[in-house]
């Protein structure tokens, strides 16, 4: 089967945080537990290897069913750059690019997500709505636990 045109969708975010703490909230098992819940879902597994060429694998739970997510680390550059395949049932099993960017912001940091080679602008819109609610709950988390 051929795919479409490849889409891609950018989401930006202040965080009142330092980025090595945003940083290591997307690289712990443990904090990510703690708010990478977009909605009313569960993660009943989260397995991580963070290095370059590494796995991680990560499967959500709502009331209906299980979704894998899983990827490879392609980019690991604490505090500043994180860079992983996704692969999911919202991409159509596709490979898709997720790239996390992280800079000082006075106090705290400007996070910019991009996720790039989603298979269509309806997967684009999917993602953007989950990374938005990602992104909410990463805000709250590193607000209250930091500072």
């Amino acid at each position: 089967m051929a795919r479409g045109p490849d889409a891609s969708l950018r989401l930006t975010r202040r965080l009142a945080a330092s980025p090595e703490e945003v940083f290591d909230a997307w690289c712990d098992a443990a904090l990510l537990r703690q708010w990478f819940q977009p909605g009313n879902i569960s993660l009943p597994v989260i397995e991580l290897d963070l290095r370059v060429g590494g796995a991680y694998r990560i499967v959500m739970r709502d009331e209906d069913d299980d979704y894998d997510h899983h990827g490879e680390y392609v980019e690991v550059e604490r505090p500043r750059r994180l860079a992983f395949t996704w692969i999911s049932p919202a991409t159509k099993g596709e490979t898709t690019l997720v790239t996390i960017e992280l800079e000082p912001d006075g106090d705290g940091t400007a996070l910019t997500l991009t996720h790039a080679r989603l298979p269509g602008d309806e997967a684009a819109a999917r993602h953007r709505g989950g990374w938005s609610n990602v992104l909410e709950s990463l805000a709250k988390h590193v607000a209250s636990n930091g500072r």
